[in-house]
């Protein structure tokens, strides 16, 4: 008798029971992916070009920090890679993405 008049209560007669539509599902989903994409994935696409434009304008004489935390200036620029100086008559080959910013002077660049 009880669950007879909750059942009742839930749903009184006359009154239909509305089905959620493809429409109120997809709301909440493409509000998710909107948010999502603003938040994440658009700082990160601006990082990434910030980090391309600084690969592209890299010269001899720059002074820069690698990813593994390497200090020196480079020597000569190539295709994918760069001659980097790190002590008097010491230089390493460090590909050119591995360059995390730029130093000069007091003002950092970073990526």
């Amino acid at each position: 008798m009880i669950t007879t008049t909750i059942i009742a209560q839930a749903n009184p007669p006359g009154t239909k029971q509305k089905n959620p539509g493809l429409l109120d599902m997809l709301i909440p989903m493409i509000l998710m992916f909107i948010i999502m994409y603003v938040i994440l994935i658009k700082p990160q696409q601006k990082k990434q070009k910030q980090h391309q434009e600084l690969v592209k304008k890299l010269k001899a004489g720059d002074k820069v920090v690698t990813n593994g935390g390497i200090h020196g200036s480079i020597a000569a620029v190539k295709d994918k890679t760069v001659l980097l100086k790190v002590a008097d008559n010491v230089k390493i080959e460090v590909e050119r993405l591995n360059i995390s910013e730029t130093i000069s002077g007091e003002k950092k660049e970073t990526s």
